[in-house]
């Protein structure tokens, strides 16, 4: 199987964005991104298409399974986890070239790094946290552990037409985690989240449901966002 990596790069001294477009070439059709991305930076004497030498490619990769989010990028235009993301369903057998991207809702760190640190933020601002030992009831288990799932990938946020990184709406991926607290605490606490909600979450989101068939993790968005605007604006304890 032979493919094309077109990468949309970062010049380290000048700052400026390029494509390289660097060929690659392998026996097994279920390799993905991640271990092409692997592969290339493994081989010091790879070359691009037009001869010249290829420095490391820069981007984030932890588990390589799915389950930490770190490696999510743009590709063929789609935000996506690159360890998830097939050589064989990014090619039609005509157009064997595949377009790798860094998110655009974040600064670019380099290549397809990007720093989303601005999540992290959201939820501090949030409160996304247990001070107390939680109450969690057998009929809000499911919903809880849903809402336990978020990778922090970014990938909803990529998609999200409301979201900006400095705007106060913190998107799914802020929304998702809030859902777990709002389950398990009670009381006072139960109140300041709910409050957060409001604010961060329901009054920036336009319920378009961009990021509904986006999440990587399968989590059923709508599903939570029903339950929780049914706790934290509808309900008034």
């Amino acid at each position: 199987m032979n493919v094309s990596l077109d990468i949309l790069r970062m010049d380290r001294e000048k700052r400026i964005p390029y494509h390289q477009i660097i060929p690659f070439e392998t026996e097994d059709e279920r390799e993905t991104v991640a271990t092409a991305l692997t592969a290339i930076n493994a081989d010091p004497d790879v070359s691009d298409n037009t001869g010249k030498p290829v420095e490391p490619i820069v981007w984030e990769c932890s588990c390589l399974q799915k389950k930490c989010g770190a490696c999510a990028m743009r590709i063929n235009g789609r935000p996506a986890l690159a360890c998830d993301a097939k050589l064989r369903d990014l090619t039609d057998g005509k157009n064997a070239v595949i377009t790798l991207e860094p998110l655009r809702k974040f600064p670019v760190v380099a290549d397809l790094m990007v720093d989303r640190s601005i999540m992290y933020e959201n939820l501090k601002q949030i409160g996304v946290w247990l001070r107390d030992e939680a109450n969690l009831t057998q009929e809000k288990y499911d919903l809880a552990y849903e809402g336990s799932r978020c990778l922090q990938c970014g990938c909803c946020l990529e998609i999200c037409p409301n979201f900006y990184a400095g705007g106060t709406f913190a998107g799914t991926a802020g929304f998702v985690p809030t859902v777990r607290l709002i389950s398990e605490l009670t009381g006072k606490e139960r109140r300041e989240v709910k409050r957060a909600y409001r604010r961060y979450i329901y009054n920036g989101c336009g319920k378009s449901l961009a990021c509904r068939d986006i999440c990587p993790a399968g989590i059923d968005i709508e599903h939570l966002l029903v339950n929780s605007n049914a706790i934290a604006v509808w309900k008034k304890n």
